[in-house]
């Protein structure tokens, strides 16, 4: 049987007789040759056909088509004019998959790439982004594995909400009302600390929120960690080093990526080398009136204006801890000096990229839980399953969620959010 190489693994080789197969990316020739530039998903390769050593075929050859899968065998060699620096003369070849027309050209519009997104996944952009995907996966996993931390997961149907009822996607459930897609898994996470200690997931989280902006979506893949006898710090520790963590991985991996997509990648660098700036809600609304001249309430949520005038000031992420009780979710422990503030914060990354992680110390106080349940208008009853962790042997404990998407769209230098997921859904798109 033959065997194939990758095209990466072929220019590698750089001389000598070699197979590989792949989808024809570009196309263009004459009655005597014919250019295929030939991709897989390592890399992009000339390949040339010659009329002399394919007569019969000729016909075929001619009419092949952009996205036609082939199998190609033939002898490599250095051509600094081609598109990566090799070509292949061709000496056999298989017609695997025709294509007839393919519908993504040059210049389409952003809706018709959406329409078709199941083809524009074969793009050198979308595999880019894919590829520094992977990575990012695969670094959240080593990171909480090597900190000693169990994977476990929680129900996707759920029958409380976490985030806010507004946002809450309900489904039919055998007839049965109150059955909501989760938005996080941190109640169902809860009870776990009891028995693991340290716990981490990656899985969907689903919020319907009615925004129609780049950084939003309403099914996205959430990191969380939950972490018995912590404080605050520790959780704002274990975020810090997570970050740092996939960001290594992806500059050490995913160079020719960032550099495919036109990322500079050395403003990523920063993040890895320089301790994140860490301040209060309070420091916060002082810095934005001194420096960015914008007075806000205290009280109010910071926007995503204000977080991307502040995070504009720096060039590693923005650690914004201690925000008001009031905008913040009921399980978060009120701060010891101060019971109009909690111990939570928000991770805001550079460039005007927005908050990528969220997380807080938990209330482990049974009474003020309820009485927070109260003031968002949630009946306590509900929320049994959860009160149970306070009653028998409650401890110290916190952790955060990240939103993968976002910092997929950071570290890429994405536009928008919904380049760095396969198949991203909204609040007006739900197919393909």
């Amino acid at each position: 049987m033959t065997s194939y190489l990758s095209i990466q693994d072929a220019i590698k080789k750089g001389e000598g007789t070699v197979s590989i197969r792949g989808w024809v990316h570009r196309e263009r020739g004459s009655n005597k040759l014919k250019f295929i530039v030939l991709r897989d998903s390592s890399n992009i390769i000339q390949c040339v056909f010659k009329q002399d050593n394919f007569a019969k075929k000729w016909d075929e050859i001619d009419h092949l088509q952009v996205e036609a899968s082939l199998e190609i065998s033939g002898t490599i060699k250095k051509d600094p004019r081609a598109p990566t620096g090799y070509e292949i003369e061709v000496k056999k070849y298989d017609l695997v998959g025709k294509s007839d027309n393919y519908p993504i050209t040059k210049d389409q519009s952003a809706e018709f790439l959406a329409d078709n997104r199941h083809l524009w996944l074969r793009s050198r952009r979308m595999t880019a982004i894919l590829k520094v995907r992977s990575t990012v996966f695969g670094a959240i996993h080593e990171y909480f594995r090597n900190e000693g931390f169990y994977e476990y997961h929680s129900p996707i149907f759920q029958s409380v909400q976490a985030e806010g009822g507004s946002t809450l996607f309900e489904v039919p459930y055998f007839g049965n009302k109150g059955v909501f897609l989760g938005q996080t898994w941190q109640l169902y996470a809860e009870p776990a600390i009891f028995s693991l200690e340290k716990i981490y997931t990656i899985s969907p989280s689903f919020r319907a929120e009615r925004s129609k902006t780049s950084r939003h979506l309403t099914e996205y893949w959430h990191a969380e960690m939950e972490l018995a006898w912590a404080e605050f710090n520790d959780i704002i520790d274990y975020g810090e080093k997570l970050l740092k963590h996939v960001i290594t991985r992806v500059l050490e991996t995913n160079k020719a990526e960032l550099e495919l997509l036109e990322r500079d990648y050395k403003k990523l660098e920063p993040a890895v080398k320089k301790p994140f700036v860490r301040m209060s809600y309070d420091e916060a609304l002082k810095i934005l009136k001194t420096k960015c001249k914008m007075d806000v309430e205290w009280g109010k949520d910071l926007r995503t204006i204000e977080e991307e005038k502040l995070t504009k000031l720096y060039d590693v992420p923005v650690i914004v801890t201690h925000y008001p009780k009031k905008v913040k979710a009921f399980y978060m422990t009120e701060d010891p000096k101060n019971s109009e503030v909690v111990q939570g914060c928000d991770f805001l990354a550079p460039e005007g990229y927005g908050e990528i992680i969220g997380g807080s110390h938990r209330e482990h106080d049974l009474e003020k839980i309820k009485a927070r349940l109260r003031e968002q208008g949630e009946n306590p009853e509900d929320y049994e399953f959860y009160l149970d962790t306070r009653r028998y042997g409650s401890v110290p404990h916190g952790g955060f969620g990240l939103g993968v998407e976002r910092i997929i769209s950071w570290i890429c230098g994405l536009d928008t959010i919904k380049d760095a997921i396969p198949f991203p859904r909204t609040m007006e798109r739900y197919k393909p």
